[in-house]
């Protein structure tokens, strides 16, 4: 999957930390939002 500036992302499902606790999440739930989206390596990880 490779995804360019200027073109929609493509919806995804993650898991995200919300009010002390992990719910899964889609890019489709903020539709029509603004959504800034980061993402790195997993802590801990030998780059």
């Amino acid at each position: 999957m490779s995804v360019m500036v200027g073109q929609k992302a493509p919806d995804f499902e993650a898991n995200a930390f919300h009010n002390g606790g992990f719910k899964k999440v889609k890019l489709s739930d903020y539709k029509d939002r603004w959504v800034v989206v980061c993402f790195y390596p997993g802590d801990f990880t030998f780059v």
